[in-house]
């Protein structure tokens, strides 16, 4: 895998490229020779995979490569590109893998080929004259068999690895003195095919405020999540970053809990049947995360103790990466399954046309917030007015749960309310952070005291250490949660009373 920085220039069939050298900033343009190559791009009938900003594409002197959108910070657009090798008939199943959040249960096969005629020319910098971009000037045919049915020409910038962004901007102003225009990021498919390329993907997170219904409030609730969850599915799959398996199970719980708060406006057995779906895949990612926690914290309390012990503290870490490769084997399996293939299109649906009751469905949604928000408050409240110093862990993570709940509820009420609603959901995050730091400390002691059994003398004597630094760490989340739930239970923060 790489990530892939570039900038695409609209150009007139008559545009000559300018010498690319930047004398000022030390950069010196060196064309190289032409290419010519055919590429093939696949994708759904309906174009899921362009319209989410996705590539799936075989060329015969690079195999099959992905690309999968990450940012875009202006003309520069960020994607990651891994590449397969595979024979031209059939996508290899790993560039399948990854596109299946996106295209999910849509059968992928080619949808347009293109002829490119390839003119680059290398940046290089310094003494050492080090390759630090490409700049490609590309002249395009669309085909139809043998046939030729369009023509197009772009020109686009890519960084080398490593190189910082400032080096395209000289680069950028020297094409477009010289006539080029940057253009929006989109790739050669795109500009191939008809408008049902450009066309939005098929979750769109709709604009609401004060005046919102609260069918469109519900639109907004499931289309952030559900966007979410398709976004980080590759993240997943690929296991480099542990941010795509917490991304993506914060956006489980977050559908499961949207649901729930909006539940009383919605068909209820619809609504338990989608959350029921979520909770089995939200508990997948968990068992993957939780060990990520863990072995976060482990690492970091770890650099408090002396240096002898730093193997000892790597036989306990190998323990707990033996048990995050199962917890992630299972974790890939489920998303294979047809179920998870279901659960993602029918988390699609409910985006576009969530089953909100008739009654409910026109109600501007400020009119239903305090029905929304008092029931887990008071559940909440609950929760706190019973514990003391002598709380178990046990009815700790109950209050955490409940305050990840509130949260939530809040969340979903932003677009609605704004400042006030992100105000109280900020506090109440802030209580849900004092409860999970005491509920990963516990579990931390409790694994550790585990693998403390039948482990040598010196390796259980290590867990033992840092498991007094999780006791402390314990202690103080027990000491701190009664001051945060002080804040948060103030009136002026509950903006929907």
């Amino acid at each position: 895998m790489k990530f892939e920085r570039e900038a695409k220039l609209v150009v007139e069939p008559g545009f000559r490229m300018p010498d690319l050298s930047s004398p000022g900033v030390g950069l010196r343009g060196e064309p190289e020779s032409t290419e010519r190559f055919v590429s093939t791009y696949h994708d759904t009938e309906d174009l899921r995979l362009v319209r989410w900003g996705a590539v799936l594409r075989y060329r015969a002197a690079e195999g099959w490569t992905v690309k999968l959108p990450q940012a875009v910070d202006g003309p520069v657009v960020v994607r990651q590109e891994h590449t397969f090798e595979g024979n031209p008939a059939r996508a290899p199943a790993g560039a399948v893998d990854l596109t299946r959040g996106i295209a999910r249960g849509g059968t992928v096969g080619p949808v347009v080929r293109l002829q490119t005629v390839r003119h680059r020319t290398r940046i290089a910098r310094g003494a050492g004259n080090r390759s630090v971009a490409q700049v490609v000037d590309d002249e395009v045919s669309v085909l139809e068999g043998r046939r030729i049915v369009d023509r197009f020409r772009e020109v686009e910038v890519e960084l080398d690895e490593g190189v910082e962004g400032s080096v395209m901007i000289p680069i950028l102003a020297l094409l477009t003195d010289a006539g080029a225009s940057v253009d929006q990021p989109l790739p050669k498919v795109v500009r191939a095919l008809d408008a049902r390329a450009a066309a939005p993907p098929d979750v769109v997170v709709p604009q609401v405020g004060l005046g919102s219904s609260v069918s469109e409030v519900a639109r907004w609730v499931l289309a952030v999540s559900t966007e979410r969850l398709i976004a980080h599915d590759a993240a997943v799959r690929v296991g480099d970053d542990p941010e795509g398996v917490h991304q993506a199970r914060v956006a489980a719980r977050r559908l499961r809990s949207g649901l729930l708060t909006l539940r009383p406006m919605l068909d209820r057995s619809w609504c338990d049947a989608l959350r029921a779906e979520l909770g089995w895949f939200g508990d997948e990612l968990g068992r993957v995360r939780d060990v990520d926690v863990l072995g976060q914290r482990l690492r970091d309390h770890a650099l408090l103790l002396p240096d002898d012990d730093a193997s000892s503290v790597a036989r306990v870490l190998d323990r707990l990466w033996v048990r995050r490769e199962a917890a992630r084997t299972e974790l890939l399996s489920a998303m294979r399954e047809p179920r998870y293939v279901a659960l993602l299109d029918s988390l699609v649906e409910a985006a576009q046309h969530p089953r909100v009751l008739e009654e409910s469905a026109d109600v501007p949604a400020i009119d239903v917030v305090a029905g929304v928000m008092e029931a887990p408050w008071a559940r909440l409240h609950a929760s706190c007015r019973r514990l003391d110093a002598r709380s178990t862990d046990v009815e700790l993570h109950e209050a955490r749960i409940r305050a990840k709940r509130v949260r939530y509820a809040a969340e979903a009420l932003v677009p609605v309310f704004g400042k006030p609603a992100k105000r109280f959901a900020r506090r109440a995050g802030t209580l849900q952070q004092v409860f999970g730091d005491h509920q990963d400390a516990v579990m931390a002691i409790a694994w550790l005291r585990e693998q403390a059994g039948g482990a040598t003398p010196r390796v259980a004597f290590t867990a033992g250490r840092l498991a007094g630094i999780e006791a402390t760490a314990r202690d103080e989340a027990r000491r701190a949660w009664p001051a945060a739930w002080a804040d948060l239970r103030r009136k002026r923060w509950r903006f929907w009373s």
